[in-house]
């Protein structure tokens, strides 16, 4: 699947995969890559050691401490460890994807939609095509249906230490694309936990969360200057307003890590008009962007990872068991053959449909590597698993080593493909500065 030439006869006006991208955005898209990186370098290492943990002769304690509860009960929130951390922290994990949206939507990539339109509709085969997989092998009828939005998701933390680690020399348009693609990936995924495993809703609770939400966006638009100057006034201020919205959130039977993303989502991208100027330095968003991204990304994600992964095998007859299982296989199908099945072919029909040509630095081969790279669906999976099966089912064990499986092997695979691309990319780059040395 050869790009076409700029200059084809069959498509005399060709647009390109982010055209508009500067060196600005380049460089914004690198600070996040490299915080995120660290983030999964960390969030790889708390899942090896809870799993670990989780099957050694120790398996009690680790348990004992996952499953300890804490909280105030008159207000539902006496809640075990792991609960706090998967409603808690993974709220400040979304609090960021909110921002991230909000930003790319008002100031992005996406808020043109001759340059969105590629990401989103790569985004949505790659949910939509692991979901056909997940089903066509579990069915439409059986009890594990309920979990065909775990391979649906793509985990950016893990998926960018991998790219980090084998990518030094890939173009900067394909990490711009891979991060673009992960915030619509992101999105998609809110939708679907905010609609799909709402069970009930407590009317009273959400109104309340919602005013809470509108009052922390109204101060944070009025006072927007306030909060760029002081750092601190945001702890003081902002946060026990949003705690109050998560707490209500939570009341109401609506995921609680949905209140992350509405709270980010208020929160302003531009200045004021009377504050704009070309040293005015960046919004407040992606200001707090650059404040609670280490909190996110070092902590919160793998302090969830930690107490997610935690998975009791149960020896070589465990591990066949789970092999046999149908949800396993559906989701390992899901993300290693999903994924980059549905990312590849829906970028390649928007592009003939829409006459977009890919960025003069990429090829097919590399859209198919972050294809597979996006199959590494760690953080939402595993929360998505937790919300798809009870704790006592067997299947709630299952999907989780699947995704641990899955997520190994994408990994592997797309730091195979990806290596070889990057070997071939430096021989570029090394060949470019001889001829300019020479020159």
């Amino acid at each position: 699947m050869a790009s076409m030439s700029p200059t084809s006869p069959r498509f005399p006006r060709v647009r390109s995969i982010f055209p508009s991208a500067s060196r600005e955005e380049s460089i914004r898209v690198t600070e996040i890559l490299r915080k995120e990186t660290v983030g999964g370098i960390l969030l790889v290492v708390f899942a090896a050691v809870a799993l670990i943990w989780a099957n050694s002769p120790w398996a009690d304690s680790y348990f004992a401490i996952r499953d300890f509860e804490i909280g105030y009960e008159p207000w539902h929130l006496k809640l075990s460890l792991g609960a706090w951390a998967a409603d808690g922290l993974l709220a400040i994990f979304f609090f960021l994807v909110g921002l991230e949206l909000k930003r790319e939507f008002v100031a992005g990539d996406l808020r043109k939609p001759s340059t969105a339109i590629v990401p989103i509709v790569a985004a949505v085969g790659g949910v939509v095509v692991p979901a056909l997989v997940y089903v066509a092998v579990v069915g439409t009828t059986t009890s594990e249906a309920r979990g065909w939005a775990i391979p649906t998701a793509t985990d950016i933390a893990f998926a960018v230490a991998v790219l980090a680690l084998i990518g030094s020399h890939l173009p900067s348009a394909l990490r711009i694309f891979l991060l673009t693609l992960a915030v619509v990936d992101d999105l998609i995924a809110i939708g679907i936990i905010a609609i799909f495993y709402t069970e009930s809703i407590e009317l009273v609770p959400l109104l309340f969360a919602l005013v809470a939400i509108a009052v922390y966006g109204a101060i944070a638009q009025r006072f927007r200057q306030f909060f760029h100057v002081r750092p601190g006034a945001a702890w003081l201020i902002l946060l026990p307003i949003g705690f109050a919205a998560w707490g209500l959130m939570h009341a109401s039977g609506i995921h609680a890590t949905i209140a992350g993303v509405l709270l980010g989502f208020t929160i302003p991208v531009l200045h004021k008009k009377a504050d704009r100027s070309d040293d005015a330095g960046p919004g407040l968003a992606e200001l707090f962007e650059h404040r609670f991204r280490p909190l996110s990304a070092g902590f919160a994600v793998p302090v969830f990872a930690f107490f997610s992964a935690g998975v009791a095998i149960g020896g070589t007859d465990g591990f066949v068991s789970a092999l046999t299982d149908p949800v396993l296989i559906g989701i390992v199908l899901g993300l290693v053959v999903g994924k980059p099945l549905g990312i590849t072919v829906a970028t390649w029909l928007i592009t003939r449909i829409r006459r977009i040509n890919l960025d003069p630095s990429l090829r097919w081969i590399d859209i198919t590597g972050v294809g597979i790279l996006a199959g590494i669906g760690f953080t939402v999976s595993l929360l998505v698993a937790e919300l798809s099966f009870a704790a006592d089912s067997p299947h709630y064990d299952h999907s989780k080593v699947a995704i641990l499986t899955a997520s190994v092997l994408a990994a592997v695979l797309a730091a195979v493909l990806l290596g070889l691309r990057n070997r071939r990319y430096r021989k570029f780059a090394d060949a470019e500065r001889s001829a300019d040395s020479e020159a």
